[in-house]
């Protein structure tokens, strides 16, 4: 049986990239308040509006959240936090019992000196962008916990193509991950029947070279392991 997935915020930045991988292999329900940039049909639902969310949640087996704002000090807040409760609140009224969440990794600037970093305490400083997520993250923990609502979040800084040729002249970020590795550790996320704790962060990227953050948690838990060993492209020639 076909997995129902509802997708908020499916006219985004990542969620477009990430469609060719799991419409395959689930009935998607692509929702925003934005016209698709490829022109998929879309249902209109805003977030920040509870009985929106939960009447386009009804019949779903799992809940993606892909929303988010930044800049605006208000709807950031409306949608990064209050956002993450209607998700939660809505799942624990259906019933739903996964939801997938992402959100900006936030230890790089604690750690910027160290290698080969685990699974250590989020620290997003004093950034109000950071500091919204990290609050709709804690409301996600709370509501998984209590409901039983097996929860997963992945962290990243940059979500890129796969380099397809030699890079010359440029370099990988440390946290980033590529289109087709997000989408199949959606998929891993999707297909787990259950996560320790009932909830379960993961910091997420596709080129481990650099040896600065690992991804040990994901690779044992979910059974990630990127598409490819994408650093190969960026390797001097001689």
């Amino acid at each position: 049986m076909t997995k129902k997935v509802l997708i908020l915020g499916a006219c985004g930045q990542i969620a477009p990239h990430l469609l060719p991988g799991l419409e395959p292999h689930y009935d998607l329900c692509l929702t925003d308040i934005v016209p698709h940039p490829d022109g998929k049909p879309t249902l209109t639902t805003d977030v920040t509006s509870y009985d929106q969310v939960l009447e386009t949640a009804r019949g779903m087996d799992a809940i993606m959240n892909f929303t988010v704002v930044r800049a605006d000090p208000t709807q950031s807040f409306h949608v990064n936090t209050l956002g993450a409760l209607n998700v939660m609140k809505a799942a624990a009224e259906l019933g739903i019992k996964k939801v997938i969440h992402t959100g900006p990794q936030t230890i790089s600037l604690a750690h910027a000196h160290d290698f080969d970093i685990k699974d250590v305490p989020k620290a997003p400083g004093t950034n109000y962008y950071l500091i919204t997520k990290m609050l709709g993250m804690e409301i996600c923990r709370i509501y998984a916990r209590t409901h039983g609502i097996q929860t997963i979040a992945f962290h990243f800084l940059g979500l890129r193509p796969k380099p397809t040729e030699h890079a010359q002249g440029t370099d990988f970020h440390r946290f980033t991950i590529v289109y087709d590795d997000l989408a199949h550790a959606s998929r891993l996320a999707l297909e787990i029947e259950s996560v320790p704790d009932d909830v379960q962060e993961f910091n997420m990227l596709s080129f481990e070279a650099q040896g600065k953050y690992s991804i040990e948690k994901a690779r044992r838990i979910l059974g990630y392991e990127p598409q490819e060993k994408w650093e190969d492209y960026y390797r001097r020639t001689p």
